[in-house]
């Protein structure tokens, strides 16, 4: 049976920490800055963490081999 291949826009979007939670950039950091305010785009720097739900479908569909 051939390999699984990655969804290649996964891969791109979502990453591993060292412990197996996946790791994404959060949105809505691109443009319209200005009526944002600083907390909020201070927030939105740091990377967020999948709930498990979404986790276990990333691994298994998208990264199988991950």
């Amino acid at each position: 049976m051939p390999k699984m291949k990655t969804k290649k826009s996964a891969s791109k979007r979502f990453s591993y920490t060292g412990t197996g939670k996946v790791k994404y950039k959060k949105q809505n950091l691109r443009h319209i800055l200005t009526k944002k305010s600083t907390k909020r785009k201070r927030r939105l720097r740091k990377s967020g963490i999948l709930s498990a739900d979404n986790t276990a479908a990333i691994k298994k569909t998208l990264m199988p081999y991950r």
